[in-house]
């Protein structure tokens, strides 16, 4: 839902709705004869208990969208360069709104930091992010981007029609529409952007009303987000990212597709890196690509960073929830000053 300017602050502050009533009056639907479709239903019946009647009920009223598949062959995380990624997210109206957040749900956050373990700041980046803390959801309905992305994408089908399923499942379990809820064009729901697998896995009922709603609810949001990177092995009060230097004579390879901890400060410093840490040279890491616009460069990122990249599987995206934790910090700290 988009607001007026002169509301932008409010805005930031408040979920859009959950299942904004949309009109799809387009005739194009699936061949629910086809056979791919069938074997679905088949498997998601069996393993979901939902009846084959249900599902094809739920999946006539699915519309294909072909610009969803246009959109999944060039993700910006892995087509951008790093500067050019990271001054999308470091902006000053999302770190404004992010420190307004901040100090609009402080209680909250406080509460959920000791309760999970996690950093306040590293919270509210992954919804500055995902969602501009909640206001850019997404535009597309989550039935029509997972169908269109379990029957018409053949690189991913069995991924998609595992959260087709789960989003079927989870749309009885928690009573969201499944013809109204909208999200990503990947099919990522609420102001967390949660996958339906995750969704039903990791979400939790914050405030207590026997309801998990990352919709309309912060308090479910915000423990969820935390949550998440909790059962992921967040360390409370680890490092997450440091700063290096390539030295003139460094023999170095770096990979933007690893997601794993596949060195340790005494390699990188074998490899030429510079850089200060009182941490162990056994410490394990990853040695990320961070192009600047005029030259290369590197950071060196810990168990925390690979964490964050289980939100979203790219080492950019985790340096800019990362860089953008880090301003809301400031932010925050020069507030209360």
């Amino acid at each position: 839902m988009r607001t007026p300017a002169t509301a932008l602050v409010i805005a930031c502050l408040a979920l859009p709705a959950a299942h904004a009533a949309s009109i799809f009056g387009g005739t194009d639907r699936f061949d629910l004869d086809r056979a791919d479709i069938r074997a679905f239903v088949d498997t998601a019946s069996a393993a979901g208990g939902i009846t084959p009647d249900d599902l094809y009920h739920l999946l006539a009223k699915a519309e294909p969208q072909p610009k969803i598949i246009e959109a999944m062959q060039r993700p910006a995380e892995k087509v951008t360069p790093w500067w050019e990624y990271r001054r999308r997210f470091l902006t000053a109206q999302r770190i404004r709104e992010g420190v307004a957040f901040w100090q609009q749900h402080r209680e909250l956050l406080d509460r959920v930091a000791t309760e999970r373990g996690v950093a306040p700041e590293y919270i509210v980046a992954i919804l500055g992010v995902e969602t501009f803390y909640g206001r850019i959801t997404g535009r597309y309905r989550v039935l029509d981007a997972l169908a269109t992305l379990a029957f018409d994408y053949p690189p991913r089908s069995e991924f998609f029609g595992k959260e087709l399923t789960n989003f079927l499942l989870l749309s009885r379990e928690e009573s969201v529409d499944p013809f109204a809820a909208l999200g990503s064009y990947a099919g990522a729901m609420g102001a967390p952007q949660f996958m339906p697998s995750s969704y039903r896995r990791y979400a939790v009922d914050g405030d207590g009303d026997g309801r998990r709603d990352l919709f309309a609810t912060w308090d479910d949001v915000v423990a969820s987000v935390a949550n998440y990177f909790r059962e992921h092995g967040w360390q409370a009060g680890g490092p997450v990212l440091i700063e290096a230097q390539i030295a003139p004579d460094a023999r170095l390879t770096l990979d933007a597709k690893n997601l794993e901890l596949s060195d340790t400060l005494d390699t990188a410093r074998a490899k030429g890196l510079r850089f200060d840490s009182p941490l162990p040279g056994a410490t394990p890491v990853i040695l990320i690509p961070a192009e600047g616009e005029h030259a290369p460069g590197v950071r060196i990122g810990f168990a925390n960073f690979t964490v964050i990249t289980r939100y979203n599987r790219s080492v950019r995206y985790a340096m800019a929830v990362h860089d953008l934790a880090q301003a809301l910090v400031a932010g925050v700290y020069a507030t209360d000053k």
